[in-house]
Parts: C-alpha cells; sequence; structure tokens
C-alpha cells in the first residue's frame, strides 16, 4: 500500500505537491469516489483517475538532455514560453525533468518518468553532485572562494560546503571562470552563491551531474541513459557509491 499523492508523483503525473494540490481540490478518484484526504493508501489493485483520466502504468524511461537556454525546467509554462519537454515531442510517456536548471542556464538534465527516481536524485540527503562552469563578473578573491568551500549564509540558510575551483581569470577585462561543485538544488543557487561573494554569474552551465556529462551532445541534443547508468544512479543514492 502507498500514499495516494506518491502514487500519482511516481506515475509522472505531477510532482508530488502538485498531487496533493489535485487530491485536496477534489480531481482525484479511487475507484470512482472522490478523494481529499492525503493520508488515503491505495494498492495497486486500485483503479485511480486524475482530473477524468484514468492512471495508467507507463515503462519507465530515462533521458540525458543538454538543455539550451531559453528553455524553462517544466512540463508546461503558463507564461507560453518553451520548454524542456517541448524538446521531446516524439515520446509517448509523460516525462518530467529531474530538478531544474535555470530559464538562462544551460548543461545538463535528466528527465524521467519515474517519481521514485526522481526524488533519488534531488533530495539533499542524497548528496548527489552537480559541477557547474560559471562565468562570473570580476575576480573572485581567494577568501571569497573559501566561504563557498565552507558554506555561503544566503537569504534561505547557509549551503552545504562546495567544491570551488577559478579555472581561469583576466584581472583587465575584470572576468574569471569558475568551477563549482555542489549536491543541493536550491533555486538560482550557484548564482546566488557567486552574487554572495560580489562576483556575479554572467553565464552558467551544468556540466557533470553525478557521473554524467554532456558527451557527443549539443544543446539542444538527448539521448537515452543506460540500463547501467540508471542502475548505478540509483546504488549512488542508496549508498553514495558507484557499485
Amino acid at each position: 500500500m502507498e500514499r495516494l499523492q506518491k502514487v500519482i508523483a511516481y506515475a509522472g503525473v505531477a510532482s508530488r505537491r502538485k498531487a496533493e494540490q489535485l487530491i485536496v481540490e477534489g480531481k482525484v478518484k479511487v475507484n470512482g469516489v472522490v478523494v481529499r484526504e492525503l493520508g488515503t493508501k491505495v494498492s495497486n489493485s486500485d483503479t485511480i483517475e486524475v482530473e477524468g483520466v484514468k492512471l495508467e502504468k507507463e515503462d519507465k524511461v530515462y533521458y540525458l538532455l543538454y538543455k539550451p537556454r531559453g528553455t524553462i525546467s517544466a512540463v508546461t509554462d503558463d507564461k507560453g514560453r518553451k520548454t524542456v519537454t517541448d524538446l521531446f515531442k516524439h515520446i509517448p510517456q509523460r516525462i518530467f525533468p529531474v530538478g531544474r536548471l535555470d530559464y538562462d542556464t544551460s548543461g545538463l538534465l535528466l528527465l524521467t518518468n519515474d517519481g521514485e527516481f526522481s526524488y533519488m536524485l534531488t533530495h539533499p540527503k542524497f548528496k548527489i553532485d552537480k559541477t557547474y562552469i560559471a562565468r562570473v563578473k570580476g575576480v573572485p578573491t581567494i577568501e571569497g572562494l573559501k566561504k563557498l568551500q565552507r558554506g555561503i549564509k544566503l537569504e534561505d540558510g547557509k549551503t552545504a560546503p562546495a567544491q570551488v575551483s577559478m579555472t581561469s581569470f583576466d584581472e583587465t577585462a575584470g572576468k574569471a571562470i569558475c568551477e563549482i561543485t555542489i549536491h543541493e538544488g536550491r533555486n538560482r543557487q550557484v548564482r546566488r552563491m557567486f552574487e554572495a561573494i560580489g562576483t556575479p554569474v554572467v553565464k552558467l552551465k551544468r556540466e557533470r551531474f553525478a557521473f554524467l556529462d554532456l558527451f557527443g551532445l549539443t544543446p539542444g541534443e538527448y539521448r537515452e541513459l543506460t540500463k547501467h547508468e540508471v542502475k548505478q544512479l540509483r546504488v549512488l543514492a542508496e549508498t553514495g557509491k558507484i557499485g
């Protein structure tokens, strides 16, 4: 038996929070009866409908996308902007992004219809590393970089320690390129971290997610993860090691 909102999220219909909202609004039925209680548990034999559409079990799929700048990490956008799922027009499954990248950030983004898999890769307690290349305005000081390495105070709390290095800089032009690895996923976190040390990000790209990289892909292109890669990501989340 699983909680109803969890089953809806795992089916890829909506996030768990959105699923809870749909339940409270009376838009979910179990065996033909409207259910509004968030604690409701269901089994595999129960028939679930969300907004009049029967929940069907889909084959699980896993994709790695080179997200281009100017796209929203969402399934839909109320402002009519292009979303990452618009790049998957020929995929029959209802997929959603694993975490998010800002509108102006490019790089590696995973998409799936497996809610449990998504949860394992995005919750901070699993500590999955994500590496970014940041082009910043100004040249960070050694002390500034140390602050990021120790964890820096933001308006929503202190960040976890980060791995940070400056790969190049030009004092005359007043710019630098830094590599930073974090395992949290707060909203615009990397941008806010560099802004906090006085070197705002001009351009940002996620280069790696755990052991995955963008090799062979150009912006807007994607590939399916191999079964081995999916297994390794699960093992990494569960044990902190690649088996």
